[in-house]
């Protein structure tokens, strides 16, 4: 009697879009984690990929990373399908949340839209909700500080907000301002993971922002 060998996952990263989010260089970088976890995984420089609804639904796991650009209606129902039947969605920064903009089905999955940031790249810090600190994907982690785009975001209410970060009061505003910057959410049957955190490839030399991108990856797939 064999052992029966564990069965395949199968991984999607779908990159693209406009350049200066540097979509081929930054997903490289999770290839060989979804590889040491037993991923076959295929990469995708078109959204053409969202038109077959045999493969997105033979998927674990959808990684995107495609900032701006436009999705057919067609591709955007059959993505979201595929995430309501349990295939897993995940990304960061505008690849995932700056995508597609004006497609309301693609921000009903993600949960968020971004909406602008402040000119250049700004110190702040990325704050962990403590309600939350046994999430596998910041379970052990600290509050860290970064130095890069700080997004501010329209998110739907029914998202699992892990982390958050601060807009100080401004000219604009005489407040302070909590944003969501990660979160989760389930999509029917599927898990959905959001990072704000990412625009540029050092951002992800910070050990925290890698560990909770890479866990949030895992932790997303069916």
């Amino acid at each position: 009697m064999t052992n029966a060998s564990p069965p395949t996952r199968r991984a999607l990263v779908v990159r693209g879009g406009w350049e200066g989010h540097s979509p081929m260089e930054i997903t490289d970088r999770f290839l060989p984690l979804l590889k040491e976890h037993g991923f076959v995984v295929d990469t995708a420089e078109s959204l053409n990929v969202y038109d077959d609804e045999d493969a997105l639904a033979a998927t674990d796991l959808i990684v995107q990373c495609w900032t701006m650009g436009e999705i057919t209606p067609g591709q955007s129902r059959k993505l979201a399908a595929a995430v309501r039947a349990g295939t897993g969605f995940a990304g960061w920064h505008g690849g995932v949340i700056d995508s597609f903009r004006g497609n309301l089905e693609y921000q009903l999955l993600t949960g968020g839209q971004f909406l602008m940031h402040p000119p250049g790249f700004v110190d702040h810090t990325v704050h962990l909700v403590p309600e939350r600190a046994g999430h596998p994907v910041i379970e052990g982690l600290a509050d860290f500080a970064v130095h890069t785009e700080q997004y501010w975001v329209a998110t739907d209410p029914d998202i699992d907000v892990l982390a958050t970060t601060t807009f100080p009061a401004d000219g604009q505003r005489d407040h302070a301002v909590v944003m969501p910057t990660v979160w989760t959410r389930t999509y029917g049957a599927g898990k959905v993971f959001v990072s704000a955190i990412g625009h540029k490839t050092d951002d992800f030399d910070i050990p925290e922002v890698l560990t909770l991108t890479e866990r949030g990856l895992l932790w997303a797939s069916r």
